[in-house]
């Protein structure tokens, strides 16, 4: 099983920067071999939305929505997935997620973290 615990959220003002962190790790001896990592988010009443995604290549992928304003960028020594957050807006305020494909094994969700951005 793999295990991913984001950290970094909080409350910002709009404008501000936040920068989000996900490692993976395991509990159980698997040895890690992550390939793909994304974040999402989530909003009250919304459909959970792909923000940002990275290949453990190095090769990006952004929503229109995030695009010029968030980067996504990994360690693979640290098996860790990071989401740089600036000119946040308050539309922005959502729980935010991470993911993470494992080789041979699965898609793997972190629990969430809260992000509020207050005008």
């Amino acid at each position: 099983q793999v295990q991913l615990v984001e950290s970094g959220g909080g409350l910002v003002q709009a404008g501000g920067s936040l920068r989000l962190s996900c490692e993976a790790s395991s509990a159980s001896g698997l040895t890690l071999s992550i390939n793909d990592m994304g974040w999402y988010r989530q909003a009250p009443g919304k459909q959970r939305e792909l923000l940002a995604g990275i290949t453990r290549e190095g090769r990006t992928y952004y929503a229109d929505s995030v695009k010029g304003r968030f980067t996504i960028s990994r360690d693979n020594a640290e098996n860790t997935v990071y989401l740089q957050m600036n000119s946040l807006k308050t539309e922005d305020t959502a729980i935010y997620l991470c993911n993470a494909r494992q080789a041979f094994s699965g898609l793997y969700w972190g629990q969430g973290i809260q992000v509020t951005v207050s005008s």
